[in-house]
C-alpha cells in the first residue's frame, strides 16, 4: 500500500497539532522510554527532546520552550553561527532553536522559523512573546515550497524534520534555493540504517513517530548532491530505536 503525501501530511499535522496543544496545557515527561522515536510526544530517549540540551544554560528562555522540544539534536550547536548571520529553521516547532540561533546571530542577525501548523506557530509565538526576542519572525509554510527569496539566508538548520518531509528532493531543492552561495546546511534529522520496506512506509503513525520518512545515510547524501549542494557529511550521533539513528547532516551551498 502506497501512501500519498497528502495524506502522509495530514498525519503528520494531526500528530503535531495534538503535541502543540499538550505542550501548551502541561509538557510532562513520562517513565519508560519508547523503542523508537516519538516526536509528538515527550516520552523521548536520553538525547533526544529537551534531554538533547542537558548543557543548556536557559537564561530568559522560557522553560516551556524546552519542553516543548520534539528534536533529535541540538542544531544551533553544530552550526557555528556568527554574528550578523541570517536563519531559517525548517520546522520550528515551539521555537527553542529559533531562539537559540537569535542568541548566536545577535541584533544584527536574524532568524526564520517555518512550520506548517498553526497551533505551533501559535505556541511559538506566545514563547516569542513571553521572551522578548525581537530578531525572529515564525512563518507559515512547508519545507517543500518555503515562502523566501532566494539566496535569502546565510544558514539552514533543522531538528528532526525533514525526514517527516514526503517529497525530500523537494525539501533540499529549496534549502539550497533560500541558501547564499556558499551557505551552509547543518540540520540534526533520524538516519534509516536500511532501506526500508513499502509496507513500513505505509505506516502513518510511524511516519509522525520520524521513522516511516527516515532515508538512509547514503540517499541523504545523494539527495543533498543532486540539489546542488558539497561537502555533504552525515554523521550519526545516537541509536533512535531498532531501524534508525539520530545524525547530523552537514553541507556547503
Amino acid at each position: 500500500m502506497t501512501r500519498t503525501p497528502e495524506e502522509i501530511k495530514q498525519a503528520v499535522l494531526e500528530r503535531y497539532r495534538s503535541a502543540a496543544r499538550q505542550a501548551a496545557d502541561a509538557p510532562a515527561c513520562c517513565p519508560d522510554e519508547p523503542t523508537e522515536p516519538a516526536a509528538a510526544c515527550c516520552c523521548t530517549p536520553a538525547g533526544f527532546g529537551a534531554s538533547a540540551y542537558s548543557d543548556l544554560e536557559s537564561g530568559d528562555l522560557p522553560e516551556a520552550a524546552l519542553l516543548a522540544s520534539l528534536g533529535c539534536g541540538n542544531p544551533v550547536a553544530i552550526a557555528g553561527l556568527r554574528p550578523g548571520q541570517r536563519v531559517l529553521d525548517l520546522g520550528s516547532g515551539g521555537g527553542l532553536d529559533v531562539f537559540l540561533a537569535a542568541r548566536k546571530v545577535g541584533p544584527e542577525g536574524f532568524v526564520y522559523g517555518l512550520d506548517m501548523t498553526d497551533e505551533m506557530l501559535d505556541l511559538a509565538r506566545a514563547h516569542q512573546r513571553q521572551a522578548g526576542v525581537t530578531n525572529v519572525e515564525f512563518l507559515k509554510g512547508d519545507i517543500e515550497a518555503i515562502p523566501l527569496p532566494d539566496a535569502s539566508v546565510d544558514v539552514v538548520i533543522s531538528n528532526c524534520v525533514i525526514n517527516l518531509a514526503p517529497d525530500k528532493a523537494a525539501a533540499f531543492c529549496e534549502a539550497h534555493r533560500v541558501l547564499v552561495p556558499g551557505g551552509q546546511f547543518a540540520v540534526s534529522d533520524i538516519v534509516a540504517l536500511r532501506p526500508l520496506t513499502d509496507e513500513e512506509r505505509a505506516d502513518l503513525a510511524a511516519w509522525a513517530g520520524c521513522l516511516a520518512g527516515a532515508i538512509t545515510a547514503g540517499e541523504y547524501a545523494a539527495g543533498l548532491t543532486a540539489a546542488g549542494f558539497s561537502g555533504v557529511e552525515v554523521i550519526p550521533t545516537q541509536r533512535a530505536g531498532l531501524r534508525a539513528v539520530a545524525a547530523v547532516i552537514r553541507a556547503t551551498a
